[in-house]
């Protein structure tokens, strides 16, 4: 549980991120504050804070949501995953009992880790890392700390007869290890235990006054309780195969009792076990050797906070960005969330498709770069204050660390997101103003009111459940400046529009790259496998490579055979520090003049409030061997890219050579191209995350605010 004092003073988050009139989005709340909690809707029509331009600028839709007040009342949060029996159940204590599983400890913690536990009994790890057992007040352990990343088999025994509790711990085919097993019992006295224990039987934690404790950091298999001091085989009360259903949240008993038992907080499923050859790499093909989960202290992806107030949608609320703000005394929070159009009915001839993958994906990301002396801008700007490096417990992104050092593979927005919030600052180094993802792309949304552009928003949710259908009609869809994490559905969805004859603007970079997952029994929560290849913050174990969601093949879309250029005609290749450069016209054929109508330079871009320039930070460039279509034409590239700038290294073979055989510096660059696809569609595409960046320069009065106003108003017209 979390301590009040180390929370945000006001913080919030909502069940669902997009929502359709008529429809109902609750808000869950937290305050440390005394007084009443006001809250009011806004649509977000910016979110920069940077005082250069528009700052962040909402409108008040009191008419829509009338504004409201509603007691402040702190709501905790239980970090750490485990499994948990949905009842009590009972060990006959005066007869004795076993308590066993097979573990790979991840990380040594200065307190007990509990591996499986029933009422007063328990087997877990000690302060100290070593096997230890317990019933009631009386412990007993091995004293000889577990090797971390090792398998072994534990054991705790309590003889009834003999009024004795053992422990044991036993490397598994562990050839660095010493040969041995590492013993030790006590006498507990025969009285100790003179009726059943009784209790839920929880997994990877204990349970005292309702709250799990001693989260345990590492990989179980084939936890089980044997009643009367048996062993395997032997009077089995519970056995648990995570084998079995791996993409649920419930994990089998494969005992008498049938006592299964519900996960929370979503470990990791999927894992190597102890039985694990190399000889299989996906967990469909052979259960036996995928029969781990990975727990930790710090898995967390849904508070679980009780609802303060909803807001049913009207009718008649215009499709776009809004924002829920609260305030208590001093404190403020916002809470993003987007309103589609009503299902099967557009309201305008452009449509913005927002990455709500991706910046659950990125949610809560603490950078390794922050800065302390970044707080200076955030007050100097009036920026949103709080920033996930100063607040883990809130449950970090998936670009960040377990505490035991593995990667996290789980994202969800049923959480404070501070990075989701209008006014985030994510860089503070340059001059510029330093966004990315929700904040960056509000770029692209003052453009369009700024144009006097009429658009709807759909979510990558709503393409993922009800495919291309519900982008069918628009004369213009528009992507955000960064959509990176795609399901096959939402693939499927902005392909099917395009080749329907729809007029696609790709408008960001490093986008359509990694494939991602989504739970069957929970739509909040996103799976990415971080396997062989790409720019990565992690990577995945061998063996882990496949979804537990799905069972898909995870890591790069490009791995398994759907690289970003057969959707957008470019992909990413070149990451470099948050600064831009320009692009350089180079198509120069009349057939194409209307794009750059209006645009006399040659140099376009050499601007902007995204790292100064319009092609930048991360590039994607046009490649016909990855899928870009021979008729793509590149309207302009960019230039002039800095000694930080490197080749992807989906890219690389060797230091001195790389896939498409060009000399490095020819491949660090972003492409911008244009072509027409069969059946009357067509796709623009920047290549470049900075680019929206670009648009509000001089009140939108400059080169590539006009190239996409070209680009979106021909589409409309002519679509």
């Amino acid at each position: 549980m979390t301590d009040p004092t180390d929370s945000v003073p006001l913080a919030g988050y909502s069940d669902r991120l997009s929502v359709r009139p008529g429809e109902a989005v609750s808000f869950k709340v937290s305050s440390t504050g005394s007084g009443p909690v006001s809250a009011w809707l806004t649509r977000s029509i910016c979110a920069d804070p940077n005082p250069a331009g528009m700052g962040v600028t909402e409108e008040r839709r009191d008419d829509a949501f009338p504004p409201q007040e509603f007691p402040a009342r702190y709501q905790p949060f239980y970090p750490g995953s485990y499994a948990i029996t949905e009842g009590e159940v009972s060990v006959p204590g005066e007869e004795g009992f076993t308590l066993q599983a097979v573990v790979f400890p991840t990380l040594l913690a200065p307190r007990n880790q509990t591996v499986l536990a029933v009422g007063p009994a328990a087997l877990f790890l000690d302060a100290a890392g070593a096997a230890a057992a317990r019933v009631g007040d009386i412990s007993v352990s091995t004293g000889v700390p577990l090797s971390l990343r090792f398998w072994y088999q534990l054991e705790a025994r309590y003889d009834a007869a003999a009024g004795r509790l053992s422990i044991t711990q036993t490397p598994i085919d562990a050839p660095a290890l010493p040969a041995h097993e590492d013993s030790a019992e006590a006498d507990t006295g025969i009285t100790a235990l003179s009726s059943a224990v009784a209790g839920p039987v929880t997994i990877a934690a204990a349970w005292r006054d309702g709250k799990a404790t001693e989260h345990f950091n590492g990989k179980i298999e084939r936890p089980a309780i044997y009643g009367d001091g048996g062993g395997p085989g032997e009077n089995v009360i519970g056995l648990w195969d995570f084998t079995l259903e791996v993409p649920s949240t419930v994990v089998g008993d494969i005992g008498p009792n049938g006592l299964d038992a519900r996960l929370v907080n979503y470990p990791a499923r999927a894992m190597t076990g102890s039985a694990w050859d190399a000889s299989e790499m996906c967990w469909r093909h052979a259960p036996d050797h995928y029969g781990a989960i990975h727990f930790h202290e710090d898995d967390i992806y849904d508070f679980g906070w009780e609802t303060d107030f909803s807001f049913t949608v009207p009718e008649e609320l215009e499709s776009g960005v809004y924002v829920m703000r609260l305030r208590c005394g001093d404190a403020e929070d916002a809470m993003p969330f987007f309103v589609c159009p009503p299902r099967g009915t557009r309201t305008a001839d452009v449509c913005y498709v927002a990455p709500t993958f991706t910046y659950a994906i990125y949610g809560n990301h603490a950078r390794p770069d922050f800065e302390p002396s970044w707080r200076n801008r955030i007050a100097e700007w009036q920026a949103y204050p709080h920033n996930p490096a100063d607040h883990r417990s809130y449950g970090l992104s998936t670009y960040n660390y377990h505490t035991d050092g593995s990667g996290i593979c789980h994202a969800s927005h049923r959480r404070p997101l501070f990075n989701l919030r209008p006014g985030y600052l994510t860089f503070c180094t340059g001059t510029d103003s330093g966004l990315r993802h929700f904040q960056a792309d509000s770029h692209l949304i003052s453009w369009l009111h700024a144009m006097d552009i009429a658009y709807d928003v759909v979510t990558d949710r709503e393409l993922h459940e009800e495919g291309g259908a519900v982008l069918q009609g628009y004369k213009a869809v528009l992507t955000a400046s960064h959509p990176e994490y795609h399901t096959r559905q939402s693939l499927d969805a902005f392909l099917d529009y395009r080749n329907s004859g729809g007029n696609l603007s790709y408008l960001g970079g490093n986008g359509f790259y990694w494939r991602v997952a989504l739970h069957e029994e929970d739509e909040g929560i996103v799976e990415i496998r971080r396997g062989e290849g790409g720019i990565r913050a992690w990577a995945s174990e061998p063996g882990e490579y496949y979804n537990a969601f799905d069972g898909a093949y995870g890591g790069l879309w490009r791995r398994s055979g759907r690289p970003p250029q057969q959707i957008a005609g470019v992909g990413f290749s070149a990451q470099g520090q948050f600064n831009g450069s320009y692009y350089r016209r180079l198509c120069r054929d009349s057939a194409y003049d209307w794009v750059f109508e209006g645009v006399d330079d040659e140099i376009l871009g050499d601007f902007g409030f995204s790292g100064g320039g319009a092609a930048g930070f991360e590039l994607d460039r046009c490649d016909v061997r990855l899928g870009s279509p021979a008729n793509a034409v590149v309207l302009a590239s960019s230039e002039g890219h800095g000694e930080d700038f490197i080749l992807v290294p989906e890219e690389q073979l060797t230091h001195l050579t790389n896939i498409p055989g060009e000399p490095v510096g020819r491949l660090l660059r972003a492409d911008m191209v244009y072509f027409d696809v069969p059946g009357g569609g067509s796709v623009f595409s920047t290549g470049s995350i900075t680019f929206c960046g670009s648009l509000p320069w001089n009140k939108f009065d400059n080169n590539i605010s006009r190239i996409l106003e070209n680009v979106v108003r021909r589409a409309v017209a002519q679509g």
